[in-house]
């Protein structure tokens, strides 16, 4: 699961709102790019930076930059948007709780309250366990990648693949795939690549069923997980480690992949530049 801050402020609040809304194909922005367009996939090697706690200029060097879909593309450099799939954000409340179609959607326990997220609060999880639930979530979010193709990023980052690790008496592998395997679908007829978050057991096989083409990676030389990755992709993704883990781990990660791929260091909140607390490394 992706470290970010639990809202990026009342301004990006407010755009997602109206974001949201939008629940459909039929009613999203204006097209920019003509849906035939090629997919464009990750740059091998290429430098990033994540930009989830909030949008900036990056530096010169950057090339690859992942940023929230409330968030303009960055002309120049490859342009990965980020949407939490898989679960709601904290600010979302009103939107997942205002109708009874949409309150359907949530993950409910045992008294019928919506589920959250044990590591943030507020963030409801969607239920996957029915097609037709499935087939719910992803009109909704379809309008959120198609969003993202007319703003001109070349890629798309669903966040919280992982939900049925956290619930798994209510949420199974297959149906969370199955959900991303629409989302995969949606976002190569927009011309945009899609990435895996989350989940580093998927072998290379299910990589290809589901139709991802490359991960955004946390933490996996913590958690020893980055052979997975190697496995699954090649060098088709790259890898965020954070501060509050100490500087061994980022070091180790240069040694072993960076020539090979883009190894980042981030402060744990991704804050922007000029932020107090803000950190970046590359390598």
């Amino acid at each position: 699961m992706v470290r970010r801050l639990a809202a990026a402020g009342i301004g990006l609040a407010l755009i997602l709102t109206t974001l949201l809304a939008t629940t459909g194909p039929a009613q999203a922005a204006p097209q920019t790019r003509a849906a035939t367009s090629p997919i464009k996939n990750l740059p091998l090697n290429a430098p990033v930076d994540m930009q989830l706690g909030g949008a900036y200029a990056p530096l010169r060097t950057v090339k690859v930059v992942d940023r929230d879909s409330s968030e303009p593309a960055v002309k120049g450099v490859y342009s990965i948007c980020y949407i939490n799939a898989f679960q709601t954000q904290d600010y979302q409340k009103d939107f997942w709780t205002k109708t009874r179609a949409r309150r359907a959607l949530l993950l409910k326990d045992s008294s019928g309250r919506p589920r959250e997220d044990p590591n943030w609060p507020g963030e409801f999880i969607l239920d996957t366990s029915t097609k037709a639930k499935r087939a719910a979530i992803a009109k909704i979010e379809y309008a959120w990648i198609d969003a993202c193709a007319a703003k001109g990023f070349q890629a798309v980052d669903p966040d919280n693949l992982d939900t049925w690790t956290r619930f798994p008496q209510q949420l199974k592998r297959a149906d969370n795939l199955a959900l991303a395997k629409l989302l995969a679908r949606r976002a190569h007829a927009k011309g945009l690549a899609i990435a895996q978050k989350n989940a580093a057991e998927l072998s290379r096989a299910t990589r290809l069923a589901v139709g991802f083409d490359f991960a955004v990676v946390e933490s996996c030389e913590v958690y020893d997980e980055c052979g997975l990755y190697d496995r699954a992709y090649g060098n088709r993704w790259f890898e965020i480690e954070y501060t509050d883990n100490g500087p061994d781990n980022f070091e180790q990660a240069c040694a072993a992949r960076g020539g090979r791929i883009s190894v980042v260091l981030r402060d744990p909140t991704i804050v922007p530049r000029g932020t107090e607390g803000y950190s970046y490394s590359e390598c």
